[in-house]
């Protein structure tokens, strides 16, 4: 399938939908986003996904850890390419999107995964893209990944001879917007774009691991995903909650080698399996339905050029003496922090280093546009930086307009030695951690920490510049800088978590904001966790083992 240029000037109504849906949903003191009035238990939609009919193939899990240091994830330490094979796609699939652990408390019990998710839910869901491998008996064809077996159920198979020196494949990625819906109501389309930048993230961290690339296709638009992943079939979803194609990647092992070619889905000759009903009664939300819609990408268009500066110093992420897959393995959201521990200036610098978009580091190695996001940091307790309010800004360029836009009583005084190097500002001094609690709904985690934070983003320039659809993509990376927080959290011997709940407009009154051209997305929070030693950890896929699967 050819691309054609996108010369259509961005549909404006399609824009002022979306930042209606936007402020719509925001939180505030007084009134919260529209949301259910209690958690219906009996219709908690069932976070596996399955097509029933569709052969099944097994993914090997790995049975030791053969990944390179915990520095390669952040670019730090060189890999050599891999070959594709089945049972390296398996590991890529395991330290993305698999299963981590198995939580238990009294008679309850649930799944952690690699990805995190918005309580926990998971909307996102992913098909492999594949061209015929050995081993592979269905050969060609799309694949739905499904977690908790750790297989590849086959949706398509495809007329295409085997290639064992296939240099690419792809992956999609879609959302069940229900499961966030069944919690959070209309605030929950939000949460879906964030888990699918953590999810876009975790697949670049993972490629990492075996000297693969990530790229995300943005050319590809929502119909065109649909119908390439079988989306778009009502035969396959009559009785099934529908998913929301969001982004297609390209996942490339080397430059070289027979390539996987173009995913067009045109060659397909037969279609398998139909999707399992996640929840026997639904509540619509038409505000989510309708910033869907607005959000679409309504035409096909070649790849955006890149902007993102890439004149960083090479990256300096915290040392770790873990391996790869076992940092991914032990990334755990953090529930509560102590409220006394503190990190030093180094580890919190070397955190903060993570997020910076540099074009051969993951994850941001996969995302083609200009950094649009930064953090706004409320320092509680980091020793030789004084508690207070600092901007880690991302792209140099968006200073002139943050100046602007931020109060006129926040100080820009450079907080290292070098801000072309470290873009780290102080813009006041205090305690913060009042402000920190009330901010994200009064909840002492972003108060007990080392430190927490906000992603404010370009926002409505950035809208009225690409059109509706970069709604999604500037949650997506969002979702993208918390996964490397996350990451670079536990190799500095801490812990994170994100914070969906906060209130959005006294965040922007704090700062100073009082237009739609900067706005926050996503909140973090870091620190020392304490753990409930309530709960019991078992390994994620014991229960194959147990069944003899």
């Amino acid at each position: 399938m050819k691309s054609t240029p996108l010369n259509n000037p961005p549909d404006q109504d399609a824009t002022g939908e979306i930042i209606a849906y936007h402020d719509r949903t925001k939180h505030h003191p007084e009134r919260y986003a529209r949301g259910p009035g209690g958690l219906d238990w009996a219709n908690q939609p069932d976070p596996f996904r399955r097509f029933s009919g569709a052969p099944a193939i097994r993914l090997p899990l790995a049975s030791r850890d053969e990944t390179p240091p915990a520095a390669a994830l952040f670019g730090a330490a060189r890999v050599t390419s891999r070959p594709i094979t089945l049972e390296r796609i398996g590991l890529f699939f395991e330290l993305s999107l698999g299963l981590s652990a198995r939580k238990e408390i009294a008679s309850s019990s649930w799944y952690l995964r690699m990805n995190p998710s918005s309580g926990n839910l998971h909307p996102t869901e992913a098909y492999a893209i594949l061209p015929g491998l050995p081993g592979l008996p269905g050969g060609a064809g799309v694949y739905h990944y499904a977690p908790l077996h750790h297989e590849l159920e086959q949706r398509a198979r495809w007329r295409e001879g085997e290639k064992p020196d296939a240099a690419e494949f792809f992956v999609g990625l879609s959302s069940i917007t229900w499961r966030e819906a069944w919690k959070y109501g209309e605030r929950a389309f939000r949460y879906c774009q964030h888990d699918t930048g953590h999810a876009l993230g975790a697949l670049s961290f993972a490629a990492a691991t075996l000297g693969w690339r990530v790229q995300l296709l943005p050319e590809w638009n929502e119909a065109q995903i649909a119908r390439l992943l079988g989306l778009d079939r009502a035969e396959d979803f009559a009785n099934a909650e529908r998913e929301t194609p969001e982004l297609l990647v390209r996942v490339i092992a080397t430059e070289t080698g027979a390539s996987a070619g173009s995913p067009a889905g045109e060659t397909e000759v037969e279609w398998f399996g139909r999707a399992n009903r996640l929840s026997e009664l639904h509540v619509d939300w038409p505000a989510i339905d309708e910033a869907i819609a607005a959000s679409e990408r309504k035409s096909v268009g070649t790849k955006p050029s890149s902007e993102k500066t890439s004149t960083w110093p090479p990256p300096s992420p915290p040392a770790c003496r873990l391996s790869a897959g076992e940092l991914i393995r032990q990334r755990r959201s953090a529930v509560e922090f102590d409220g006394v521990s503190s990190i030093g200036r180094e580890t919190f610098l070397a955190i903060l280093d993570t997020t910076l978009a540099r074009t051969s580091t993951p994850p941001f190695d996969a995302w083609p546009f200009a950094p649009r996001v930064h953090l706004l940091l409320m320092v509680h307790r980091v020793t030789g930086l004084d508690p207070g309010l600092y901007l880690w800004l991302r792209h140099p360029a968006d200073e002139d307009g943050l100046r602007r836009s931020f109060g006129a009583k926040l100080n820009w005084e450079p907080a290292v030695d070098s801000v072309m190097t470290t873009p780290l500002y102080r813009l006041g001094r205090g305690d913060l951690r009042d402000f920190a609690r009330t901010v994200c709904c009064h909840q002492d985690i972003a108060a007990d920490g080392a430190f927490s934070l906000g992603m404010v983003a370009k926002f409505e320039p950035v809208l009225r510049e690409r059109g509706a659809s970069a709604y999604r993509e500037l949650f997506w990376e969002a979702g993208m800088i918390g996964q490397a927080l996350y990451l670079a959290a536990e190799a500095a011997g801490v812990r994170g978590t994100g914070i969906g709940c906060y209130f959005d407009e006294v965040f922007h009154r704090g700062l100073g904001l009082s237009s739609q051209d900067w706005q926050s997305l996503y909140h973090f929070t870091i620190g020392r966790p304490i753990e409930d030693l309530r709960l019991r950890t078992g390994p994620p896929y014991a229960h194959l083992a147990a069944s003899g699967l």
